[in-house]
């Protein structure tokens, strides 16, 4: 029981603390890429490619974003793994998916990346080349100090209340800020399934 305590007074805390406005102008970047016919492009490693898999759905269907993951190509991910390194996976995906500046990538991640420490390379080659394109970065991440949050056009840190559970806290709120992102009226295209038949009354 104590340590549930504590790790749920953890989570209040954390959604105390969260910068609301680095969300807001998260917000606003989408809405510029929907506006320009722009894509979305996510990059996430372990719990962040599985928070990417349910952006990509969220986004296209919610919010009417053409949205995508390497993720979610199992087959492609591995050959281009196996064919070309790691740390390159996810740079070279986005070329062959034409990035421009339209788009934008948005990475899941809870370092963000870091060269020196020879982790999370991968990510860190994607935003690069997205810088060369002009491509918009976007991020949800658990540590100031990574690549993504350096050059971030729009980054949510998520705060840090106990250095023994950063990861879990910050996969955590990945996935409750991008669902607050996508139903968020401005972002919101379609009515989501449970919401359209309880005003039903149904």
């Amino acid at each position: 029981m104590k340590y549930i305590e504590e790790y749920l007074q953890e989570v209040g805390v954390i959604a105390e603390q969260i910068n609301r406005a680095a969300i807001a102008n998260v917000i606003d970047i989408i809405l510029e890429i929907r506006a320009n016919q722009g894509r979305l492009f996510f990059l996430g490693v372990g719990g962040g490619a599985a928070a990417a898999t349910h952006a990509v759905n969220d986004f296209r269907k919610i919010a009417g974003i053409e949205s995508y993951s390497p993720d979610d190509n199992v087959a492609e991910l591995t050959a281009r793994i196996n064919d070309d390194g790691w740390e390159s996976v996810f740079a070279e995906w986005l070329k062959g998916s034409r990035l421009s500046e339209r788009d934008g990538v948005f990475v899941f991640s809870v370092g963000g990346g870091n060269q020196e420490k020879n982790v999370s390379v991968n990510l860190v080659r994607a935003l690069e080349y997205a810088k060369q394109t002009g491509a918009k970065i976007l991020g949800i991440v658990g540590r100031d100090g990574g690549y993504t949050a350096k050059v971030a056009d729009g980054c949510v840190i998520v705060p840090q209340v106990n250095t023994g559970r950063v990861t879990p806290h910050t996969e955590s709120f990945q996935s409750v800020i991008t669902h607050l992102i996508v139903s968020n009226p401005k972002i919101r295209a379609t009515e989501m399934k449970w919401e359209s038949t309880t005003s039903k009354g149904v």
